[in-house]
Formats: C-alpha cells, sequence, structure tokens
C-alpha cells in the first residue's frame, strides 16, 4: 500500500460535493462505507445494504458501484 499524498487528499476533498460531510474522514476513515476493490481504476463494488440511496452510487446490473473520489483514494492507498 502507498502513502496517503496529502496534497492529492486536499484535492479530492475541495473538489466532492459530500452529502455525508466527509464524515469517513472526521473519523479517521472508521466510518466508511463497505467497499470492495475489484480493479477498477475510479470505482469499488458498494457493499452497503442502502447503496441505492448514496449519490455516489452506480447502478450496473445487480450491483452497485462506488464512484466517490475520496473513497477510491482510501481504498486503493489504505486497502480499506
Amino acid at each position: 500500500m502507498e502513502p496517503i499524498d496529502e496534497k492529492e487528499l486536499r484535492r479530492i476533498i475541495d473538489e466532492i460535493q459530500c452529502p455525508r460531510e466527509l464524515c469517513c474522514l472526521e473519523t479517521g476513515f472508521d466510518r466508511t462505507c463497505k467497499t470492495k476493490d475489484v480493479g477498477l481504476k475510479a470505482y469499488l463494488e458498494c457493499l452497503e445494504q442502502d447503496a441505492s440511496v448514496c449519490s455516489f452510487s452506480v447502478p450496473f446490473g445487480s450491483s452497485y458501484f462506488c464512484s466517490c473520489p475520496l473513497r477510491v483514494y482510501i481504498c486503493k492507498k489504505l486497502g480499506e
């Protein structure tokens, strides 16, 4: 896993409008939604039961994918 790049993290935060007010970041990533890295560059598979209500959720077949740039960055860098 790679270290977090603070400048990149700040750039991502400045560009998104988070409906959860960045609760994942403010809790030290303790309250991140459940996802799975499936090898896509800009998406994660969403494992949350209420995925359809998230504004970053993208339906595909019978699954949902997370397109939140911050969540994708966290998962790719920290493996979480």
